[in-house]
């Protein structure tokens, strides 16, 4: 298992890669596996380790699951070897981490700049909120999000969020997610207009029912998760 830093933190008008790992925990074993992946950061930092990753407890659903993510730029850096620190510090990861985990998943998203927003994720976000989608028209789909993402964007300057791509995965995983930031809690708490309004605002009712009628017939599935980080695992 090797532990990489989710949810890009910077955006840029550069596609990036986005890799996941998610770790599912044993039930009861919360507090073990925590104290684990102590260990493992802090001799991961004390032997000069210099790859950066974020650590994101999952809110809803069940069991106890934690996603860790970092950014690559190209598919080339997994040609990379571990860096020195990283298998100085892999027993860790075997004694400490690995008996106490029920199961992982390892995934790669791709950015959608075109759809994204253009400013950093703010420092101050510690909760991500995440919807995902499985398509039955890849098409369609990407045609119905890139007319929401422009009427959103004219109309309140940028996205709310980063679109990613899935490359590959599993049958379960989504075809496209997107990650919207927020301070804490209390922020998803100021009323704003859903995509769905801003649109009839700039569009008229009979052309986003259109769109949103376009919207069903090109998803199979939908839902969404609340993410908050634990800076105490991460390696910012």
């Amino acid at each position: 298992m090797m532990l990489l830093p989710i949810m890009a933190l910077s955006q840029t008008n550069e596609s990036i890669l986005l890799d996941m790992t998610e770790l599912t925990v044993k039930f009861g074993h919360n507090e073990q596996f925590v104290e684990g992946m102590k260990v493992y950061k802090k001799c991961y930092t004390d032997n000069g380790g210099t790859n950066k990753w974020n650590t994101w407890h999952r809110v809803q659903g069940e069991g106890s699951v934690y996603v860790l993510t970092s950014t690559m730029a190209k598919w080339a850096e997994m040609d990379e070897d571990r860096d020195d620190a990283g298998k100085k510090c892999w027993i860790n990861v075997v004694n400490l981490i690995r008996p106490h985990l029920k199961s992982v998943g390892y995934n790669i998203a791709r950015s959608m700049p075109n759809l994204s927003r253009t400013t950093p994720m703010p420092e101050t976000t510690t909760m991500v909120y995440v919807f995902n989608v499985k398509t039955s028209n890849d098409l369609a789909f990407r045609e119905v999000i890139g007319e929401l993402s422009s009427a959103i964007k004219k109309a309140e300057g940028d996205s709310r969020g980063t679109w990613y791509a899935s490359q590959g995965g599993t049958p379960e995983r989504p075809n496209y997610f997107i990650g919207i930031p927020y301070d804490n809690f209390a922020a998803m708490d100021v009323e704003r207009d859903g995509p769905w309004i801003v649109y009839e605002k700039a569009n008229g009712k009979a052309k986003t029912e259109a769109l949103r009628a376009k919207y069903r017939a090109s998803v199979s599935s939908d839902w969404s998760y609340m993410y908050t980080l634990n800076k105490e695992l991460s390696n910012q």
